[in-house]
């Protein structure tokens, strides 16, 4: 089943966090709260996300391009890692 995150207010009520970024990168224990709301849901066992991203869009795509990126390459090469042992 696809969830849907609606991600796309500005943060009016919040402008001094969401001049740079959207509100759902506003960070909560060093994490942005778009990567929580995602972990919980995927905790429930949802795994096919759509975000419906607008205000400053790019910074949420390229947050998830490089954490996708990064956690891709440490996973396969701890898998050569282990596969050595």
């Amino acid at each position: 089943m696809k969830t849907v995150i609606l991600a796309g207010g500005l943060g009016t009520r919040i402008s001094e966090e969401t001049a740079n970024r959207p509100k759902p990168m506003i960070e909560i224990g060093g994490k942005p709260m778009l990567w929580h709301l995602l972990n919980i849901y995927s905790a429930a066992g949802y795994r096919e996300f759509i975000v419906a991203a607008g205000y400053k869009q790019e910074v949420v795509k390229e947050y998830f391009h490089q954490f996708y990126t990064y956690n891709t390459i440490h996973h396969r090469s701890s898998d050569r890692a282990n596969d050595n042992t």
